[in-house]
This record gives C-alpha cells, structure tokens and sequence, in this order.
C-alpha cells in the first residue's frame, strides 16, 4: 500500500515565506510565465527526475502546480529520493483564490492559467 502524499492548505503557509523552504513549481514553461509565486524554482514535471539535485536535500520543499495533481506525482518523487516534499493542496489556483502575491514574466498582471 502506498504512502498518502503530505498536503499542506494554502491557509497554513506563511505570508512570508519562512527560512528553510523552497517552492517548487512544475507547470509548464507558459502556465510559468502567466504567474508563479516569487522565488520559486521551476521546474516542469517530466524534467524533475533528471533535476531534483537542482534542491537543496536540507530544506523543506513546497511543490505547486495548477491544481495539486502533477504536483501530487512529484511530491511523492521527492520523498522516494529522501526529500522533505510537500504538496500544496489546490495548487496555484488555490493561491490565486486566496489573494496570495505572484508574479509574472509578461506585461500582463499575473494569473493562473
């Protein structure tokens, strides 16, 4: 029997993100680009297994992706390789609707698409 993926609800992470964790971002290059939550790392799902040493194996990481399914699959990657991986309940749609700040790398103001 597998393990359950550990979640974590929008509500529970500090506005500001607290020392020791990173964001891991796995949508696609142009979910990416539309609107990421700032200082995350991105790193779309089918590149995580050739690039999870890009993490540090010390800190707490936070997967996102748009509603917490492609972020499930990588989370429960994360922890078969020793990481403490989380995956954020709802995904970046949860964020948005909750108001938490992202940013984007085009002109228009941030969303999730």
């Amino acid at each position: 029997m597998s393990q359950p993926i550990p979640e974590i609800d929008v509500s529970a992470v500090p506005a500001e993100r607290p020392e020791g964790l990173v964001v891991l971002d796995v949508r696609e290059d142009d979910e990416w680009r539309a609107g990421h939550i700032s200082g995350a790392v991105h790193v779309p799902l089918m590149q995580v297994p050739q690039r999870v040493s890009e993490l540090p194996a010390d800190q707490q990481v936070l997967v996102v992706c748009r509603a917490g399914g492609r972020s499930a699959k990588a989370t429960a990657l994360l922890q078969a390789q020793g990481y403490d991986a989380v995956n954020l309940a709802g995904g970046m749609l949860a964020w948005e609707q909750a108001q938490r700040p992202m940013v984007s790398d085009t002109e228009s103001a941030p969303e999730v698409i």
